[in-house]
């Protein structure tokens, strides 16, 4: 699951609108809606999210929440460490070799900690 996906899922269920609805609009299939729930794709283009937020009606601050979340929704990312310190070759290493062994709450606590030391 996405963070994008979770979000997509709630406001849909909250409307009381189906995946099979969702997909005629969007004009794909059933499926590729279903994976974009559950992570099982990537994340979706920013036409597509544009697309979805249309669909599902939202006001500005949550269609801008929503395109947030799906830039942060990659199940796969990467992260180019060239040119930085060897503590951040370190990081980017450690908590690719580790994630999985982090509880939901364990990584809340580190994305709580890098968003406050990266707050402008």
């Amino acid at each position: 699951m996405t963070p994008f996906g979770l979000k997509m899922r709630e406001w849909r269920r909250q409307k009381s609108l189906t995946q099979q609805k969702q997909a005629e609009f969007l004009g794909v299939s059933k499926a590729y809606i279903s994976a974009l729930e559950t992570g099982a794709r990537g994340q979706p283009s920013p036409v597509v999210v544009d697309q979805i937020c249309v669909w599902l009606g939202l006001i500005w601050d949550d269609a801008e929440e929503l395109k947030r979340l799906a830039s942060l929704s990659h199940p796969k990312p990467s992260i180019d460490v060239r040119n930085q310190t060897a503590e951040a070759v370190y990081l980017a290493n450690l908590l690719a070799q580790n994630i999985n062994r982090l509880s939901a709450s364990e990584c809340q606590r580190f994305i709580d900690e890098i968003e406050r030391l990266t707050a402008s």
